[in-house]
């Protein structure tokens, strides 16, 4: 069988040609042509012509030669991870993490700043000055970027783009904050409810890598899940799948107060716990910091405080466990990261529910949701410039 000469190529074949090479080189990291030419069945005259086109075009780059082969040693090539830039920023009550990424995933410059507390379109503003800076510490400007992938807490409309349920963001639920934001920036946004971002971030490189269905439990100063089911991120009718702060847990499901922040998040929440602790008779501790120190230093009332908020987290993961049959659970957030309070549920799990899912705590700290934005980027760049999938649907 004779194959097509690249001259001979149409449009839409050349960029299946393309398509191959690029998954190619992404799935190996390094390669020489003549190997490219083995994976893809593509000819060697063929591969020799996307590859030039896509070096001289900036996404390939030379990276070496083989050796230790017969014959001359070829030129090994790679993806030039800063042919394409995009940022992750993590919106929360108190702090914005921000990072820009390459085409690879590899950080470029990352920075974390008190959010502006005035909320509305004086974060759309800190978030415009973020960016700027960030860029000029990755050695680029704004206008050169690609996207940008927004973390907030709330629940995302898919329709009108609002942001509900976020009483520690003032403001944001009273404008289209995607579109304000791109309008501002230029710049197509994302905006993705944190707690889903840090699940899609353990998709992409944490324990959840091979794990097709898995949830990802924020445990701290607010209280959320994010879910992926058989590979995929579920959202629910209105985006607020995983919203397990209203689980009518650990208080009155009738009482109209828990309608703001959740009866779950009111019991288990690092508020609850202090206050829990002070119930207790504790006087040591003013921060969730302190009362982990006091529950180290064997303080009865900070064990007793974090054991009883162990016991609810169990309950509510119990109940996770009975609806959507997770093979894990990842904790993260300021609280669901503490191995002492970790352990205390995986105690507390065989006594409440028969099939207790395997837990662990998230590798990326409290960086998780800025992983998922990054994920997210590199994913929607990888599609928007050479039509690769990371993962397919």
């Amino acid at each position: 069988m004779t194959m097509t000469s690249p001259a001979a190529q149409t449009p839409i074949a050349r960029k299946i040609s393309t398509n191959a090479v690029i998954r190619t080189v992404l799935a190996n990291r390094s390669i020489s042509r003549a190997d490219i030419a083995k994976l893809t069945g593509l000819s060697k005259q063929t591969i020799s012509e996307v590859v030039r086109d896509l070096e001289d075009e900036g996404w390939l780059k030379p990276a070496g030669r083989t050796d230790g082969r017969p014959g001359r040693n070829a030129v090994i090539y790679e993806i030039n991870g800063r042919a394409g830039l995009a940022v992750s920023i993590d919106l929360g009550g108190t702090k914005i993490a921000a990072a820009i990424c390459d085409l690879l995933g590899n950080v470029v410059a990352e920075t974390k700043v008190p959010t502006d507390r005035r909320g509305g379109m004086h974060l759309v503003n800190q978030f415009s000055d973020i960016i700027v800076e960030l860029a000029s510490a990755a050695g680029t400007t704004a206008d050169k970027l690609r996207l940008v992938v927004l973390g907030t807490p709330g629940v995302l409309d898919p329709v009108t783009g609002h942001i509900n349920v976020a009483p520690n963001i003032p403001g944001v639920d009273a404008m289209d904050l995607r579109q304000v934001f791109s309008s501002r920036m230029g710049l197509p946004v994302i905006v993705e409810n944190d707690v889903n971002l840090a699940a899609q971030g353990e998709r992409w490189r944490g324990h959840g890598v091979e794990v097709d269905n898995f949830a990802f439990v924020a445990l701290g100063t607010g209280v959320g899940m994010g879910i992926i089911a058989n590979g995929a991120l579920l959202r629910g009718a209105r985006g607020a799948a995983g919203e397990i702060a209203y689980l009518p847990i650990g208080g009155d499901a009738f009482d109209p107060g828990g309608f703001t922040l959740g009866t779950l998040e009111s019991a288990v929440g690092s508020v609850a716990m202090l206050r829990r602790y002070i119930g207790f008779g504790g006087r040591n501790a003013s921060t969730v910091a302190d009362l982990f120190a006091a529950f180290n230093a064997g303080e009865s009332s900070a064990v007793a405080a974090i054991e009883e908020t162990a016991r609810l987290a169990a309950v509510a993961i119990a109940a996770v466990g009975a609806t959507l049959d997770p093979e894990l659970v990842i904790t993260g957030g300021s609280i669901g990261a503490r191995p002492e309070l970790v352990n205390a549920i995986r105690r507390f799990l065989p006594r409440c529910t028969p099939y207790p899912p395997r837990i662990e705590i998230s590798r990326f700290g409290n960086r998780a949701a800025l992983m998922g934005g990054m994920g997210i980027a590199v994913e929607r760049m990888h599609d928007d410039l050479f039509g690769v999938k990371l993962r397919e649907a």
